[in-house]
């Protein structure tokens, strides 16, 4: 009887251990609480602590409110038919005013029902306006557009987001060849270009030089010529002086007397 009693005891005990601690519920930091009656969404939301609620008819079910980030590859086609597939990172957070809004339309797998189908939707949507090459030459425009829509679109579920980037881009085997070659083809032109200038410039010394040499052969001649001069008028010359009366600018040559002294 009294090892019966015992049990009882026991037993009553851990119900009210279990009644107790049905009464009380935790959430956790960087969580919040959306509460239910009866399986019906209510508007308040508990914050992180312990509160009381009444076991069976109220049911605490928590959502991360915290930054969160997620990778998602998406695979469409661009302007020129070309396929592309973007692998994209994007931060967002759950808004906790309206944390029972969002569990009541999307439930906890808002990931799956909302934000994977707009990123897709919004990479298409992207990438259809821009050639191949343009996703890789006008990379951040491409990251704005995509952007702009998604941090729209999911602000209307009380999705907020906080960053987006492009990872990567990558392209079918055929594309990545055409634009290796186009590469080497730019960067033989760009040889071919180079090599004319260089070609120019030499020639363009080599015209300098010549100049310089030529100039410089004419400088020669001319100061030869004028030696030549000077010594044919020493080969003519008698050896008499000139004879020159006065003086200071009334002073003049006697040209008679020259005249004479030749004869």
């Amino acid at each position: 009887m009294k090892k019966t009693g015992l049990i009882i005891g026991g037993a009553v005990v851990l119900l009210v251990f279990v009644v107790l601690s049905m009464m009380f519920v935790t959430i956790q930091p960087g969580t919040v609480g959306v509460v239910t009656h009866f399986g019906a969404v209510q508007k308040t939301v508990l914050p992180e602590g312990i509160h009381m609620v009444i076991p069976v008819r109220t049911k605490v079910i928590p959502l991360n409110v915290r930054v969160q980030k997620l990778e998602v590859e998406a695979t469409a086609s661009s302007r020129d038919l070309q396929i592309v597939t973007s692998k994209v990172a994007l931060n967002f957070y759950l808004s906790q005013q309206y944390a029972s809004k969002i569990y009541q339309e999307l439930g906890v797998d808002y990931e799956t029902n909302i934000i994977h189908p707009t990123i897709q939707e919004s990479v298409k949507s992207a990438s259809a306006r821009y050639t191949a090459e343009e996703l890789i030459t006008k990379r951040s425009k491409v990251k704005d557009d995509v952007y702009n829509y998604i941090k729209k679109r999911l602000g209307t579920n009380n999705i907020i987001v906080t960053d987006f980037s492009i990872v990567d881009f990558s392209f079918s085997p055929e594309f990545n060849k055409a634009i290796e070659l186009k590469e080497v083809a730019k960067q033989k032109a760009l040889t071919a270009v180079n090599d004319l200038e260089r070609i120019r410039t030499e020639a363009e010394q080599a015209r300098v030089e010549a100049q310089g040499e030529a100039d410089a052969q004419r400088l020669v001649r001319e100061a030869v010529d004028d030696k030549i001069i000077q010594l044919k008028a020493i080969e003519k010359w008698n050896g008499v002086m000139p004879i020159v009366q006065g003086e200071g600018a009334s002073s003049f040559i006697d040209v008679t007397s020259i005249a004479k002294a030749r004869k």
